[in-house]
């Protein structure tokens, strides 16, 4: 399992980035994958995290919810995480992590990971 994110960058806040993460090695369409975050000094946190299945098993941290939008593309086998209106306490290296089934959403029953991109909102 191999798990690659980009599209971090440096942005002002109120601004817009897409972040990618391409995977291989699995079925990308058949498996619970997430963002996860993690700024210096705090515990990594969850994102979003769909089970990309299908079946509406879609979850936004409440600090997210209506600024991030998660979505997949089969083809390209990559998730995709739309982070509108950013805002200072947005900046963290952002993760993407996948496992089997969605039952739970807590970074510890991830046990696969990308190498992380940064995004930084000033």
């Amino acid at each position: 399992v191999q798990l690659v994110e980009s599209g971090g960058d440096s942005v002002q806040a109120g601004g817009t980035l897409r972040l990618s993460c391409v995977g291989s090695g699995f079925r990308t369409e058949y498996n619970c994958m997430g963002w996860f975050r993690q700024s210096a000094g705090k515990e990594r946190e969850g994102v979003a995290v769909i089970y990309t299945g299908g079946g509406g098993n879609l979850h936004y941290a409440d600090s997210v919810k209506g600024r991030f939008t998660v979505s997949q593309d089969d083809v390209e086998k990559t998730l995709y995480l739309q982070m509108n209106s950013l805002k200072a306490e947005d900046t963290a290296m952002y993760y993407c992590a996948t496992r089997r089934y969605c039952t739970s959403i807590s970074p510890a029953a991830f046990g696969n990971w990308g190498q992380g991109t940064q995004v930084t909102v000033s």
